[in-house]
């Protein structure tokens, strides 16, 4: 059983973790690396043993074109008898034209066998909106038998926000649907710095599915809300939705945890205890690394060192997720 009661990181220097529990008893794991320069994979028989499992590096960024910078957030998933990762890159001459791209594993051990990619997310035949401005975070997940993608992209303007989006799959690189929008930033919790609604992630309980989500920018301001619906409701339908009005997981000075968020949901090696896997930090300010920067960016070293997105101090935590009196999920750290 997973032992570990503290908020103490369980892997180091991963943000945006992401934890499968297969069939095969194992878990798998992966999260952005500090560089955002390939996919890495590891795999324990317990939650705890991800900590020190070997590390499969299975992908490497392209050098110029698409999915030569910024790769960020995979998910590995097993859809209809194969391996796949869904992940967010951009490329070196655009470094904010992230898109969500999909790889496919060629044997059923992902850790070994090849990866190939299958290119970028496809949209729906007619839907001219979805992927064609910044977008990451994609998870899957189904209800009902219908398979769903759910994603970050941000729309332009003055008033330039994050939002989520839904869609039902038609296959494991296509959507069958036109997006629609789970939800934007409504709050003041999730306008500090920028408007972000990302990081989706999917829990189900007592028949009601909610999907929870990382709000603001990624420093301490970071923290997560979810939205609710019931589960045999029209998930596409705005009228099924509800969101918390204030944040359920945010900074808390006094256990030095901050900003966390983007999570994913497993569950204890009990397959029962639903587990909540995300990222923060141990100190407020974070803190630019240069031995993670790409050689390509040349910005001066002070600009470097102000940017939050190159501090490689994001650990991945495990809390386990309990429900009050009405069902709805409690975040709470030790």
């Amino acid at each position: 059983m997973m032992t570990a009661k503290n908020n103490d990181p369980f892997v180091a220097q991963r943000a945006d973790p992401f934890v499968y529990k297969h069939s095969d008893g194992f878990y798998y794991f992966t999260g952005s690396v500090p560089t955002y320069d390939r996919i890495e994979l590891r795999k324990s028989a317990t939650i705890e043993g991800l900590q020190d499992a070997e590390t499969f590096d299975v992908w490497f960024k392209h050098e110029s074109g698409p999915m030569s910078r910024h790769i960020w957030a995979p998910e590995i998933h097993y859809l209809d008898g194969k391996w796949y990762i869904y992940f967010a890159a951009s490329q070196e001459d655009d470094i904010w034209a992230l898109r969500p791209y999909v790889l496919e594993c060629q044997g059923q051990d992902p850790l070994n066998d090849e990866w190939i990619e299958l290119g970028m997310m496809q949209a729906a035949d007619g839907d001219e909106k979805s992927f064609i401005d910044f977008s990451l975070d994609a998870t899957v997940f189904e209800n009902n038998g219908k398979r769903y993608f759910c994603w970050a992209e941000k729309t332009g303007g003055q008033f330039a926000a994050s939002n989520l989006y839904l869609a039902e799959m038609e296959s494991p690189i296509k959507l069958k649907t036109t997006q629609f929008m789970l939800t934007t930033p409504d709050y003041d919790w999730e306008r500090v710095d920028f408007w972000v609604n990302e990081g989706p992630a999917v829990l189900k309980h007592n028949g009601k599915i909610f999907i929870a989500f990382s709000a603001s920018a990624t420093g301490a301001c970071y923290c997560m809300g979810y939205m609710e619906a019931d589960e045999n409701a029209d998930l596409l339908d705005r009228n099924s939705w509800t969101k918390t009005r204030h944040p359920v997981l945010q900074t808390d000075y006094d256990k030095k945890i901050y900003g966390p968020g983007h999570n994913c949901f497993t569950v204890a090696e009990d397959d029962e205890t639903p587990l909540c896997v995300y990222h923060a930090r141990d100190y407020e300010h974070a803190v630019g690394d240069p031995s993670v920067v790409p050689k390509t960016d040349t910005r001066p070293l002070e600009e470097i060192k102000q940017d939050p997105l190159y501090d490689p101090n994001r650990h991945a935590r495990v809390m386990e997720v309990k429900f009050d009196a009405d069902g709805k999920p409690v975040f709470e750290l030790y």
